[in-house]
């Protein structure tokens, strides 16, 4: 099986083929991307230990930092949210905005709204909102959420938690 001196090929086989068809393949499994993706992190204590899984001792000591003393590790206790946006179609079409609902176990059926906005000529970008220090010690952990996504009035995507309603 010698490759022709002339041609390169081995066989009969070009070579590239299949270079091409397993770029091809990793290329189909990509799918469109998802115009708002949401990540989700509860910093329950302020210590880390042994037994954490690396990833989670991480982000402990990620959103930890810059904590000096343990009053001002506890007031970073709570709840995170990030937020990864696109919307590279609608550029110049308004302004965009981020909105967070939330219901809290202390406030019953009672919704809060975070809001963030960016301008129109934004495509795409990332945010975190947070319920942390006297709001989740007083009003409890966020039991359900929904964030939408929208440029000017049209709504781009949504995502909730499950027990939203």
């Amino acid at each position: 099986m010698n490759p022709d001196a002339t041609t390169g090929w081995i066989c009969g086989v070009n070579p590239c083929y299949p270079l091409l068809a397993v770029s091809l393949l990793i290329g189909a499994c990509a799918g469109p991307r998802e115009p708002l993706v949401v990540k989700q992190f509860q910093l329950r204590d302020e210590t880390t230990s042994r037994s954490d899984e690396p990833m989670v001792k991480m982000e402990k000591l990620r959103r930890l930092h810059g904590s000096v003393s343990m009053a001002e590790r506890a007031e970073k206790l709570g709840q995170y949210y990030t937020f990864i946006w696109s919307d590279p179609e609608g550029v110049g079409q308004g302004d965009v905005e981020l909105i967070l609902q939330y219901q809290q176990g202390a406030t019953g059926s009672r919704i809060k709204r975070l809001v963030r906005t960016f301008p129109a000529s934004e495509e795409g970008g990332q945010v975190e909102f947070s319920v942390v220090g006297h709001d989740y010690r007083k009003n409890g952990r966020v039991m359900a959420w929904k964030a939408t996504l929208q440029r000017g009035r049209r709504v781009i995507a949504t995502r909730q938690s499950y027990l939203w309603q």
